[in-house]
Parts: C-alpha cells; sequence; structure tokens
C-alpha cells in the first residue's frame, strides 16, 4: 500500500462529462492556465476529502487514445507517463466513462490500464444509462477490469460522496495490467457481453432528433436560421452591455481627468491605458454572448451535428467540419477562434483553420463599416424589401467568408500531403445543458480573453500613444501637433505607398493605431481630423467631414481594405502562440496585407472608372 494521495487526474473521451465531474467537484476552486512551452489549457482545483484532507484535481484534455494525434491527446498522454516537465505524475489516474457508449469508452479505459497506473473507474451519466434500458453489472466489470467502478450523475452530483470515499482510502500500488497480447477490441467485445445489457445500440429519441437536425435539407436549414438567430443576439443583447461597457471607462476617464492636470501623465492613462483597457473591454459582451450559444450546443450535443452536416462543404474547401466552431468564434474575435483550432487533430487541417480565421468579420470591424456605410452609402430601399445599407454590410461579411474558402481552396491545392482525411466524429446524446458548466466556461473564456488579449492591446496602446505624442509640436507650428509626431511624419511617408488605392495621409496615419485594435481607427481619425468628444461625437461629426472630403471611391477601398488586411496585432500574437512559428505569422500577415491591397486597388480603380 502506497501513502494517502495527493494528486489526481481526471482522464477520458470528449463528451463523457469529465470536465461537469470536474466542476462539481472544485467548484470556484479552480483556475485556467497553459502547461509550459504548449498552448493547451491545464484546468486544476482543488476538493476536500471525508478525512479532511486537500487533493489536487487535474482535469485533462478530452481524448480517444493515447496514440495521441493533436496536441490535447499528446499532453494527456505525456502527463500519465510523467513526462511533462514541472507537473508530478498523478498518484491515481480517475478514468470517466459514458455508461450509454461502453464500446468507444471502454478502448481508452484498456489503453490507460496498459500504462500499469492506479485508477478508479468513474461511470457517468448513469440516470441516461438507466432511461434507455442499459443494465451494467458493476461488480462484474470491476473483476474485469480489476479496479473499483463507481457510479455517477456528474451534473446532479449523484455518486459524488461515493468517489469521495474512494479517493480517501489507500489504493494498490498498480492497476490491473490487462493482456497485452490480446487486441484490445476483442477484449471490448468479451467484456460488454458479460456486463452489459443494450437493448438498442442507441437511444430512440437521439435517433428522431437526428432524423430532422442531420437531414441534407432541413438539418442545414435549421441551422442556418440557428446561425441568423444568433448573429442578431450578439449583436442585440450586447449593445446596451458595450454601450454600459462605454458609459463606465468615459465615467473612469473624465473622474481621473478631472483629478489630473493637463500633462504627459494624463494623457497617458486616459488617452494610452484607459482607451486600451476600453478597447478589449467592449467587445467582451459580444465575445461572451456568443459563447453562450457555442456552450450550451456543445453542453446539449448539438455542435459535433452541426460540424457533421458542415463537413461535405468545408471539406471541398480544404476545411473539415471541426473548422465550423473556430470560424464561428472568430466572427466575435479571431483570438478564441484561433485558440479554439486545437480541437483540430489533424495538423494540416489546424493549419489552414488558423490562416482563415482572421477573414472572418470580427466585431471590432463594425465600427468602422458603421462609419463609412453610414457616410457614403445611402439609406434607400432596394426592390422594395431590402436596405441598401445592410446590403452593403452584408456583401463585407460575405466578401470575408468567401475569401476565406477561396483561401483554404488554394492552401489545399498547394499542400503537398494530397491524402484525404476522414472526419471522425461522436455524436454525444442530446441532454439539456449544464447552466453551472456553462457559466463556470463563460468565466474562463472571459478570463483567458482579457488576460492575453488585454496585455498585448494595452502595451500596444501605450506604444503608439508615444508615436503620437512625440515630438511635440514647435512653438511656431502651423500644423496640428499630430504632424509633428512619429506617426504623423509615418503617416506622410506612406502616403506613396497607398495613394494608388485612394488612401490619404490621414488614413495613413489612422492606420498605425489600428495595428493594435481596429475599432481605434474612428478614434484615430478624430484625432487626426481634431475632433474632440466621445467616441458618438467623434462618429457623427467625422462621419460628415470624411463625406465631403473623401471620394466615394476612396471610401469604398477602405472598407474593403478592412476585410483582407491584418491590423489587430493581438490576432498575429496568438498565432504564434499557437503555432510557434514566426514564419506561420510572417507567411499570414503578408498575404493578407496582399489581398487587402489588391482588393482595395481594384475596387478604388473600378469606382474611379465608373464615376
Amino acid at each position: 500500500m502506497n501513502a494517502a494521495i495527493q494528486h489526481i487526474a481526471l482522464v477520458g473521451n470528449p463528451n463523457c462529462g469529465k470536465t461537469s465531474l470536474f466542476n462539481q467537484l472544485t467548484g470556484a476552486r479552480q483556475k485556467v492556465a497553459n502547461y509550459a512551452g504548449v498552448t493547451v489549457e491545464r484546468k486544476e482545483g482543488f476538493i476536500s476529502l471525508p478525512s479532511g484532507r486537500r487533493l489536487r484535481v487535474l482535469d485533462l484534455p478530452g481524448a480517444y487514445s493515447l496514440e495521441a494525434t493533436s496536441p490535447d491527446e499528446a499532453i494527456t498522454r505525456a502527463i500519465c507517463l510523467g513526462q511533462v516537465a514541472g507537473e508530478a505524475i498523478p498518484d491515481v489516474l480517475v478514468c470517466v466513462v459514458d455508461a450509454t457508449n461502453l464500446r468507444l469508452h471502454l478502448r481508452f479505459v484498456l489503453e490507460v490500464q496498459r500504462l500499469g497506473r492506479p485508477m478508479l473507474l468513474v461511470l457517468n451519466m448513469m440516470d441516461d444509462a438507466k432511461r434507455r434500458g442499459i443494465e451494467i453489472n458493476t461488480q462484474k466489470l470491476a473483476q474485469h477490469l480489476g479496479i473499483k467502478v463507481i457510479e455517477t450523475v456528474a451534473v446532479k452530483r449523484h455518486g459524488l460522496d461515493k468517489l469521495l470515499s474512494a479517493l480517501d482510502e489507500q489504493v494498490p500500488n498498480l492497476a490491473h495490467v490487462p493482456n497485452l497480447e490480446t487486441d484490445i477490441h476483442t477484449q471490448v467485445r468479451a467484456i460488454l457481453a458479460d456486463t452489459v445489457v443494450m437493448p438498442t445500440l442507441t437511444d430512440q429519441r437521439d435517433d428522431m432528433l437526428d432524423s430532422i437536425l442531420l437531414h441534407p435539407v432541413w438539418g442545414l436549414a435549421i441551422l442556418g436560421v440557428l446561425m441568423f438567430f444568433m448573429f442578431q443576439a450578439v449583436f442585440a443583447w450586447a449593445a446596451p452591455l458595450m454601450d454600459g461597457v462605454e458609459i463606465g471607462m468615459a465615467w473612469l476617464s473624465d473622474f481621473i481627468g478631472h483629478h489630473l492636470s493637463d500633462g504627459l501623465l494624463k494623457s497617458l492613462l486616459v488617452d494610452a491605458v484607459l482607451a486600451g483597457v476600453g478597447g478589449v473591454l467592449v467587445f467582451l459582451p459580444q465575445i461572451l454572448i456568443l459563447f453562450l450559444f457555442i456552450l450550451s450546443l456543445e453542453e446539449s450535443g448539438y455542435l459535433p451535428r452541426a460540424a457533421f452536416l458542415l463537413d461535405r462543404l468545408m471539406f471541398k474547401a480544404g476545411l473539415t467540419g471541426r473548422a465550423f466552431i473556430p470560424l464561428l468564434s472568430s466572427f466575435a474575435c479571431a483570438v478564441p477562434g484561433i485558440m479554439a483550432t486545437r480541437s483540430i487533430s489533424d495538423p494540416r487541417d489546424r493549419l489552414t483553420t488558423i490562416m482563415v480565421a482572421p477573414l472572418m468579420t470580427c466585431s471590432a470591424r463594425l465600427p468602422v463599416y458603421a462609419l463609412l456605410i453610414g457616410a457614403f452609402i445611402p439609406a434607400k430601399t432596394v426592390l422594395g424589401l431590402f436596405n441598401l445599407q445592410g446590403l452593403v454590410l452584408f456583401a463585407l461579411y460575405g466578401g470575408g467568408i468567401v475569401s476565406a474558402l477561396v483561401v483554404a481552396t488554394v492552401m489545399k491545392y498547394f499542400r503537398r500531403d494530397k491524402s484525404e482525411h476522414t472526419l471522425l466524429l461522436e455524436l454525444p446524446s442530446y441532454r439539456l445543458p449544464d447552466w453551472r458548466n456553462v457559466a463556470l466556461g463563460l468565466y474562463e473564456r472571459a478570463a483567458i480573453f482579457i488576460k492575453r488579449v488585454g496585455g498585448i492591446i494595452l502595451a500596444l496602446t501605450v506604444l503608439l500613444w508615444v508615436l503620437l505624442t512625440f515630438p511635440h509640436a514647435p512653438q511656431n507650428a502651423t500644423l496640428p501637433a499630430i504632424d509633428y509626431s512619429f506617426a504623423g511624419q509615418m503617416g506622410h511617408a506612406m502616403v506613396f505607398i497607398f495613394a494608388p488605392i485612394g488612401f490619404t495621409w490621414q488614413i495613413c496615419i489612422a492606420l498605425i493605431p489600428a495595428m493594435a485594435a481596429r475599432e481605434v481607427v474612428v478614434s484615430a481619425l478624430g484625432t487626426v481630423y481634431a475632433i474632440a468628444g466621445n467616441d458618438e461625437v467623434i462618429a457623427e461629426q467625422l462621419g460628415s467631414l470624411v463625406a465631403t472630403q473623401w471620394s466615394l471611391a476612396t471610401a469604398l477601398s477602405l472598407l474593403v481594405w478592412f476585410v483582407f488586411a491584418p491590423q489587430c496585432l493581438a490576432t498575429l500574437a496568438t498565432v504564434k502562440r499557437e503555432t510557434g512559428s514566426w514564419r506561420t505569422v510572417g507567411i499570414m500577415t503578408f498575404y493578407l496585407f496582399a489581398l487587402a491591397y489588391l482588393a482595395s486597388f481594384i475596387t478604388y480603380r473600378v469606382v474611379v472608372a465608373l464615376s
């Protein structure tokens, strides 16, 4: 017998309820961080055992096999083997399985057993199994596996007391090691035949819903309606929250400005620090509302089915159905979208998804679109049904999506690996979302977004403030102060490059802070044109000003530019973090800027020719 256990790890297939169990065990006593040297998150928490001892718990990424095909599976295997620097090998592996799908999940259990580590088996979702008439002889199952088996319903906390009591006991040094010469699939069939009575392979309720939701016509129609409602909700529900964030940041800026005298310190805090923080936080409501839908659909079991529906269509463009969720997330912000590509096991498919994610029209571009469309596109009805301004906005979104498909197709054509990779997806049973898990998921994503993106944008905003502030204008200056700054000098120098696509030196200056975040273009233009006030005042006055000073060709060229150009350095930083390659960042930057310049050039020249 070994000493009392101090450190356990939860392992299991995706969709087995492992994270629900982790959330119920740890509650608020958990944190999310990265493993050293890799981009996979570590979910770590603590539980109190009946004896009063505290136990450290790791929630390892879901894995279908220890033969790693994805970063998530690789880190799970490495932790189980004790191959991660600074991470102790778990005293006990708690293997969580879906009781309704033992045929699949037991294969992974037998793989883990072959490691020879102490183990416990948790049969989760026992309520669903009993509802379907599935009978599991847990005593025989424990005898076959040589480990203790515990029944749970994680979302309802059923069985958690038995699990905690089992963890509080001394455990054997090694779990039973199965016969290594016998095929795992053969072993699974033998165990199931002796321990499980299953009336039907699938749930009749699931079959009925799948007949509708996976229908090649009705399924796509329902998915389209759902996506339309989701995006409408993202923009409609987030509007008052975003206004609240803007009002709060404006109040804080006024408060600090009122108590500080004019000078560099005031400008740094108000124009750089608070502006940088506000530029991040204002879009957090949209991101959280989008992830509210994504997490709810994931909990319900629908998202894998959506990926399955779209796989055939996306495959023709060199993508996989698994890219659906990352690209969907990118409509709020490319940063969480790129981070979500970790679920794609095929490295080439993951890289392709990362490369096209910035082409999804993120919410940060909306202020620029709203300004230019409102200033140059008349608010009139087309064909008696459609608003012309809305059609232009739809065309910009559509242009990004079509461009992403074209780029993915081109990447597929030039890839050396021409083999076809089959999409294998587990379709979990439908269930009502566990709102506790959804709430914790939203909290985790908010914290990750603010930590990773906020710091980057804040640092870049301060840097750009320096460029916009120094050097100061001379005493006898006849031009606005910004003309004499480093940014102003850079803007005038950039005109030579951007004149062929119709950009003025004012636009060139605004593109510099836009490298930090696209949404600051409006306020940057307000600064260039010496317009004071809050964002609404700046946008209103700026719209009237650019309508008189810019040509329609210039405005449309700038709109098209923002469809492609990678102005957001936070996105590029995330790409470096996820891929570990500056080469990938360089290729992405080059091709996006090249597409932006080419598209803007064509747009500008065509509009000028037609004017």
